[in-house]
């Protein structure tokens, strides 16, 4: 195993035992991954993929942590990014912190098949000095794969509405570091180890002209500039800035090459950045698409189960809003599965199985398959009280019979009697039929209840526990007490008394302050019990009514 060098800029001592280990032809042991810009959705296959079998996760600065669900829950993460004045490790600590790191998942043979990650923004060979981690690894002799990712320079103007080519203006785009050398002893020292190499030759760019895009230059961008302009840019030549590109907080700064630093001065733009000179930034107000969406530049705080919370976040996050989730729900398996198990051995016998979840679906249906059993266990008719529950058993083969025009228990119960009642109504429209509940824990009673009034047998199974989190993730509570936050959604009632239960009087005070989304009356009551009445209550009582109800509202 390799040592941790000092910050000197040595090279990295690796130990002839590590170095000799390993054929280049081998399993990669290392991925350097390139994360993309920002936007999660902008990985690769290839690169989720490794990230999916990662034993170890080096994750930079740039490397947006979302991506970061895609690893084994036994994954370790080990945070090295790098911002100016602000190392987590040096470089040469992590360079022999992978081949360490390698070396030790190589010993263990319980993980075979598992790997070291490398995340880095962006592309790793894009002035993301992967390019020396992998001659590191190479040296060491160890087995390592590049797998390239979508540079900033890129995605972020494309995110901006400037493509960085285009037949009208530039064949050409040259891509710059933004980082300078600082005449200081100190700051040269610092530069030389820290700067991807050359210095930049700014005649050469500006006879080239085209498309410039300089990575890291927000503090140098007024030396930047001036040097352009020396050199025989046209100050008015377009100038964009693009802050946190591709992010839901992404801003773009429109000027020329001679006012756009001091417009980013004015503005207070800060890293990460990148900047664009040439004309192809004067067709940003045609391609604009991404800063154009409905819910761009809107803040939204779900409240949901952490098993549920994604169709509402990428929904809204492709509207373009900045969505963050507060887990207030979390599902997890009943402590026995005996009575579980006994009811579902006896699916065939019953009139109708009835779902009120998604997560019920899930649930029950991983329960099955554990039992050895499939979809022919199921009986002939299936009943939800949703679209969203009615899609979950779509997932796993079965149709839903039996959906309610509005989705609360009242009505599920009632379409339930018009369909097993044979039109009948009254104590004993439902006699001599027999349902099957496979729900939460907490479900509310109503169901159960309307369908014994009507003369039914009713069994009311958990098939899974909800439990109230301990607190709030870090990213809520921050968002939570800025003001920048625009809606807090809630999905059901317990979402609401849940998070009720975890703020303090101070955080309760702060969602008063907020506009409030509910998915329904029965939700809007308990919002209104807690001192929390709904700004806005979704027509349909579904994600897709509270994503109109949303969109009608900020239109």
């Amino acid at each position: 195993m390799s040592e941790l060098s000092d910050s000197t800029g040595s090279t990295p001592t690796i130990r002839p035992a590590v170095a000799a280990g390993g054929k280049m032809g081998a399993l990669p042991l290392v991925y350097l991954v390139g994360a993309g810009p920002g936007d999660p959705g902008l990985i690769t296959l290839s690169g989720a993929g490794a990230l999916a079998r990662a034993a170890t996760v080096v994750y930079d600065n740039l490397a947006n942590t979302e991506l970061l669900k895609h690893c084994p829950e036994d994954a370790e993460l080990i945070y090295a990014g790098k911002s100016s004045g602000d190392h987590a490790l040096t470089q040469d600590q992590i360079n022999d912190l992978l081949v360490s790191l390698a070396a030790k998942l190589k010993s263990d043979p319980g993980r075979e098949g598992r790997c070291v990650v490398r995340l880095k923004g962006g592309d790793p060979y894009v002035f993301g000095r992967g390019g020396e981690e992998g001659q590191i690894l190479r040296r060491a002799g160890i087995p390592f794969q590049v797998i390239p990712g979508i540079t900033a320079g890129i995605a972020g103007p494309g995110y901006a509405g400037i493509p960085v080519t285009h037949r009208d203006f530039t064949s050409t785009v040259t891509f710059v570091t933004g980082h300078l050398q600082d005449s200081s002893a100190a700051s040269a020292a610092a530069d030389a180890a820290e700067t991807e190499g050359p210095g930049v030759n700014f005649t050469a760019l500006a006879e080239l002209g085209g498309t410039l895009v300089f990575y890291m230059g927000v503090k140098t961008l007024p030396a930047l500039t001036a040097k352009l302009m020396a050199a025989g840019l046209d100050p008015q030549t377009p100038a964009a800035i693009i802050h946190r590109a591709t992010f839901a907080a992404q801003k773009t700064l429109v000027s020329s090459l001679g006012s756009v630093a001091q417009a980013a001065r004015q503005a207070q733009v800060k890293a990460p950045a990148i900047t664009i000179i040439g004309r192809v930034v004067t067709v940003r107000d045609e391609l604009n698409w991404f800063e154009s969406r409905p819910l761009f530049g809107r803040t939204v705080l779900i409240t949901r189960s952490r098993q549920q919370a994604s169709m509402l976040a990428e929904s809204l996050t492709a509207l373009g809003a900045q969505v963050v989730e507060a887990a207030t729900v979390e599902t997890i398996a009943p402590q026995d599965f005996s009575e579980v198990d006994r009811f579902l051995r006896q699916l065939k016998s019953y009139s109708a199985v009835v779902f009120t979840s998604a997560n019920g679906v899930d649930a029950a249906w991983r329960r099955l398959r554990s039992l050895g059993m499939d979809s022919r266990a199921w009986p002939d008719r299936v009943a939800a009280i949703g679209p969203a529950t009615a899609a979950a058993l779509a997932g796993i083969g079965v149709t839903a019979d039996i959906i309610p025009e509005t989705f609360v228990g009242e009505a599920l119960a009632l379409e339930l009697t018009k369909c097993f009642g044979k039109n009948k109504t009254g104590a004993a429209a439902l006699t001599g039929q027999r349902f099957l509940l496979l729900r939460a824990d907490i479900a509310r009673p109503v169901l159960r209840e309307e369908l014994l009034r009507a003369g039914a047998t009713v069994d009311d199974v958990a098939v899974y526990r909800t439990v109230v989190p301990k607190e709030l993730p870090p990213a809520a509570k921050t968002v939570l007490a800025s003001a920048s936050l625009d809606w807090i959604t809630f999905t059901s009632a317990s979402t609401a008394e849940n998070l009720w239960t975890m703020l303090t009087a101070e955080q309760r005070e702060m969602v008063r302050r907020i506009k409030r989304l509910s998915i329904g009356p029965i939700t809007s009551a308990a919002m209104t019990r807690l001192g929390w009445p709904p700004t806005l209550e979704a027509a349909s009582h579904d994600i897709s009514g509270m994503i109109e109800a949303l969109l009608q509202s900020e239109g």
